[in-house]
């Protein structure tokens, strides 16, 4: 039985649970720690709760709950998810806790403060996902903003405060034209329908009808909202800063899920509302794409800090993700969607790796290590699995996602050229070179001497606890992606079909 409730349920737990932990005095860092971590547990649960009564043969919004907020504006609490959706609420919710037990010991000033930011957070990202109007969506949207500032200003390294204002500048900037967009579209849908309405699902019904060149201006002001929080290439200069400066926890939801934002923002939002827009910039998308691609691969190369190294990988990685979806081929947009689940667990987990040598070294230069595997064997065999798994190793998450990607543009009706592919897979051969490098000369060769690498020891019990579980999903989806392919794969036909306005056969 659909309980309607359980979105509410989710959004309310990290919410009222961060406010709560608000009134508890500082010196109980102990207890705070432990409350934070059963809040963001009891979010997970629940958003385990709503994946087993999740019906994946629909490709409708499910646990829908909506009521009036705005009566005079017909602006609603409207929230609901589907296939695209779940998978990401259950990505939010599950690196949420690790990242709270990861900064166990390396948060140790205003935890109380820490843990009310990353619960903040965690709602932010939820809403984001849940959320079926659009006035609802930009609140979230913006919402989640605030936190992070926080989190890389106060807890960031020390050009913190540069990052944090360069990160909540751009992102802000991005984001007022997408309210001139959301105006402009409701405005259109009063004329259309005869009443103002931000409701999503009335939107997607008036949105084919707004003029061409309209359509186009109003595409690219969503688009370019999402492009920088992607980001896509020219527009993603914040992220190796905001990445570097970031806390160790900062910086996996940074990357695992909050980059995920503007990748859903492009599916969920600028392909249903403008179709034919969406079909006349697929190439110059997907030119962009290629370029990011290739681009923070090559820069990703010559990185002399890790951290900055594994940032620049990630413009590298998502690149292949937006071309999945200008693809509008079922297998790009299917690899597209597992693509940002992927991204989200192994790049993830290589930020928890380097924090977890940063925390005992202090140093992220690639040339202050060296032969570290006879002192730390654990950490050397962990931080090889996680590079794999971002190579793209057969076997391993990452392959699933880019060769369906790749499979998906090669068939693709809109691209209609075989060279997007080819050019994009050169991508997988630059990873493998600056991630393998990289471990080659922190890991290999004779143990450096650098006095920094005297506190060098192994993973303990709790990083091990933090990085298992990611692991074990690794593996899940490198060799069962089913399980998670099936999610997404109604919404995915329905949302192609929708686009094309092609039947399902000839688009599977």
């Amino acid at each position: 039985m659909e309980n309607n409730f359980l979105l509410t349920y989710l959004l309310l737990t990290p919410l009222v649970g961060g406010f709560l932990l608000l009134l508890i005095p500082s010196q109980k860092k102990q207890f705070i720690k432990n409350a934070g971590l059963g809040i963001s547990l009891i979010a997970f649960v629940i958003s385990l709760i709503i994946y087993f009564n999740f019906d994946q043969s629909k490709p409708d919004f499910q646990f829908v709950q909506k009521f009036v907020w705005i009566e005079n504006f017909n602006i609603s609490y409207f929230v609901g998810v589907d296939g695209l959706s779940l998978i990401l609420v259950l990505l939010t919710t599950f690196l949420t806790p690790l990242t709270l037990l990861s900064s166990w010991s390396s948060i140790q000033h205003k935890v109380k403060e820490f843990t009310f930011f990353m619960l903040l957070l965690q709602v932010g990202m939820l809403g984001v996902f849940v959320s079926l109007d659009l006035f609802m969506f930009y609140i979230f949207w913006e919402a989640m903003l605030i936190p992070m500032y926080f989190i890389i200003g106060i807890w960031g390294g020390g050009r913190r405060i540069y990052a944090s204002v360069k990160f909540f500048i751009y992102t802000m900037l991005g984001s007022l034209l997408m309210l001139v967009a959301i105006i402009w579209l409701a405005v259109f849908a009063s004329n259309e329908l005869g009443y103002f309405t931000t409701n999503l699902l009335e939107l997607y019904k008036i949105g084919p009808n707004v003029p061409h060149e309209i359509q186009k201006w109003m595409f690219l002001a969503f688009a370019l909202s999402f492009a920088i929080k992607v980001p896509i290439f020219p527009l993603h200069t914040w992220l190796p800063d905001a990445h570097v400066e970031a806390p160790t926890a900062g910086s996996v939801i940074l990357a695992g899920v909050l980059l995920k934002m503007g990748t859903y923002g492009l599916i969920r939002f600028c392909l249903p509302l403008f179709p034919q827009a969406s079909i006349d910039i697929a190439p110059m998308m997907s030119i962009l794409a290629i370029i990011g691609i290739i681009y923070g691969a090559l820069v990703a190369m010559v990185q002399k800090d890790m951290k900055k190294l594994v940032a620049y990988s990630s413009v590298s990685h998502l690149g292949f993700v937006v071309l999945g979806i200008f693809s509008f081929t079922h297998e790009a947009m299917q690899g597209a969607v597992i693509q940002m689940v992927n991204h989200g667990l192994s790049t993830g987990a290589l930020f928890l790796l380097v924090g977890v040598v940063y925390e005992r070294t202090h140093t992220r230069e690639i040339s202050d290590y060296g032969g570290i595997a006879k002192v730390v064997p654990i950490f050397s065999v962990a931080f090889l699995f996680a590079i794999l798994s971002s190579v793209g190793l057969p076997g391993l998450n990452g392959f699933i996602g880019e060769f369906l990607i790749l499979l998906g543009a090669f068939k693709s009706p809109v691209l209609n050229s075989w060279w997007y592919s080819i050019f994009a897979a050169s991508g997988v051969i630059f990873a493998a070179v600056y991630l393998l490098w990289m471990y080659q000369r922190v890991v290999f060769g004779e143990l450096n001497t650098n006095p920094k690498l005297d506190h060098l020891t192994d993973m303990n019990a709790r990083e091990l606890i933090v990085i298992i579980p990611i692991f074990f999903f690794i593996v899940w989806i490198g060799v069962y992606p089913s399980t998670f392919l099936n999610i997404s794969d109604a919404t995915v036909s329905n949302l192609i079909n929708q686009v094309l306005n092609t039947p399902l056969s000839v688009v599977k």
